[in-house]
């Protein structure tokens, strides 16, 4: 490697990480924030005082942030394929 070139990696997360924040974009709809909760608890702890849900200014989508114990790897993938595929989540950071 020479001195221009520069090796980008994923950062290294050091689990466990115990404020651990995730974003979900969903559809807006009945029963969609408890459905989410739900999944993610099968997975982690939520912080319950770290839930905070806010809509599009059209209505179309809902953004919910919450707080969990994170573990491993394999565990944020578990949440994130399991969100994923309800089909109403769009993304999940």
């Amino acid at each position: 490697m020479t001195d221009k070139e520069v090796e980008v990696k994923a950062p290294k997360i050091e689990f466990p990480v115990t404020d651990y924040p995730v974003k979900v974009i969903s559809d807006t709809g009945v029963g969609r924030k408890d459905r989410i909760l739900e999944i993610v608890r099968k997975h982690a702890t939520i912080n319950d005082n770290r839930v905070d849900e806010r809509q599009s200014s059209t209505g179309k989508y809902t953004t919910i942030q919450l707080h969990i114990v994170a573990t491993d790897q394999d565990q944020l993938y578990n949440i994130n394929s399991e969100l994923r595929a309800t089909g109403f989540v769009h993304m999940v950071l």
